[in-house]
């Protein structure tokens, strides 16, 4: 368990990165769990993946959870590989089941219900990344708790 805690307390980047993650993906996490910017909150999210996405109840339920407090933990450096690799396995989902086909760019200037391209994912898994290799850095839970176990 240390070794997933551990982390160098003085580490900025790591710092700067968890937090830029925590502050793209809280979000979305806040419009499936609680409706916040424009969301349909639980009842219409669960309702959307598990009936138009066809995602099985559970799936949809981590989906929820993991978009929500994995930036809640990151924005304390609680756990902080823990969360990275929650949302890493999350968005891999996403990537995988919607954007593969999509191409590179977001293509938001495109028709109507076209997809999202991989370039803000590949934002996302570089932050992750650096989140599950250095932990939570400096000003973190876990930089605490290594000085204190240390």
């Amino acid at each position: 368990m240390n070794r997933i805690l551990y982390t160098n307390a003085a580490d900025w980047p790591a710092l700067i990165a968890r937090l830029a993650l925590a502050i793209v993906v809280f979000p979305h996490g806040a419009q499936k769990l609680l409706g916040w910017f424009g969301g349909g909150g639980f009842q219409g999210t669960m309702g959307f993946l598990t009936g138009d996405v066809g995602l099985p109840w559970i799936l949809a339920l981590l989906v929820i959870l993991i978009e929500f407090f994995g930036p809640l933990m990151l924005i304390a450096g609680a756990a902080t590989r823990v969360a990275a690799f929650g949302i890493l396995g999350n968005f891999i989902g996403i990537v995988v089941s919607s954007h593969l086909k999509s191409g590179f760019f977001m293509n938001w200037y495109a028709e109507a219900n076209k997809e999202e391209g991989l370039e803000y994912f590949i934002l996302l898994f570089g932050l992750t990344l650096i989140s599950l290799i250095a932990g939570g850095g400096k000003a973190s839970v876990d930089a605490e708790l290594t000085k204190r176990s240390g």
